[in-house]
């Protein structure tokens, strides 16, 4: 005699709908940790690294390959490679943490850099133009200073900087009034308190005139070279505030095109020939 299926079904579809449930779950899990050490997308918002990249283009951004970490702790994974100089690197703004930032990392710790004339040098070497990078503004002569640009009180400008040193873990760089102005964000960063009384530095409230860097910096500039809030503007960028390196555009469409009042026109400003594009 055949034998009769009791369950009830009832209880088949609960089953099910577990099943979908437990499904859903796993999926999110999985999406969030590669979310989170893997891959993340990132949207362009400005014209900072234009025509590189385009405001409105759509990215994946590689965070493995820097060494991910692990939120809310100091613990990082191994990384595939270091930050090499020509990266295009998305990274945490400096001034605002909960903002991410894109642009070329031109100057590595240790480096020497400056920019003369709007050409750029890495320890006396010139660093060429990226391909698609441009000048859109009125080029600034040596000597004339801008009080936006880092540190304050020099006489830089965008198109003349330096010659600075890109501090890097275990340099032993000195302090004084002079110097200051250069290292105070860093020894902030690290933990410190520091204030200048006079000509004197104190740091956690001790007479101080050097200071061991216990990070790696980088300089990080945007292609367009007129139009970029960069290290020129804000200083140092600590290797811990990195997030990962630009891997491809999947999508680009005009930002300044709002679906809600014109969806055609919108569809009609997506960039199709940008979809695919490798970063570099």
């Amino acid at each position: 005699m055949k034998k009769q299926n009791t369950t009830p079904k009832g209880n088949n579809g609960k089953a099910q709908s577990r099943e979908w449930f437990e499904a859903l779950i796993i999926a999110a899990l999985v999406a969030t940790i590669l979310r989170i050490f893997v891959v993340e997308s990132y949207r362009i918002p400005t014209g900072s690294m234009e025509k590189t990249l385009l405001a409105g283009d759509f990215l994946f951004v590689n965070k493995f390959v820097y060494g991910a970490r692990v939120p809310f702790t100091d613990i990082n994974f191994p990384k595939v490679h270091d930050v090499r100089r020509g990266d295009i690197i998305v990274f945490k703004f400096p001034r605002d943490r909960s903002l991410n930032y894109i642009k070329r990392c031109v100057g590595l710790p240790g480096d020497k850099l400056e920019i003369r004339n709007q050409q750029l040098s890495i320890n006396g070497k010139l660093f060429p133009l990226p391909p698609h990078a441009q000048f859109i503004g009125t080029k600034m002569p040596p000597g004339v200073p801008d009080d936006q640009i880092f540190p304050y009180m020099s006489d830089y400008n965008k198109d003349n900087y330096g010659p600075i040193h890109i501090p890097r873990r275990d340099d032993v760089i000195s302090l004084n009034a002079k110097t200051l102005p250069l290292y105070r964000d860093l020894i902030a960063y690290e933990g410190h308190t520091v204030s200048l009384v006079g000509e004197q530095v104190f740091i956690d409230g001790a007479a101080a005139n050097r200071y061991t860097v216990g990070r790696n910096y980088y300089f990080a500039m945007g292609d367009n070279r007129d139009n970029s809030l960069d290290s020129r503007y804000w200083g140092f960028l600590p290797e811990s505030d990195m997030v990962g390196q630009a891997m491809m555009v999947y999508w680009s469409w005009d930002p300044d095109m709002n679906p809600i009042f014109d969806i055609v026109e919108k569809i009609a400003s997506i960039r199709w020939n940008r979809i695919g594009l490798v970063v570099h």
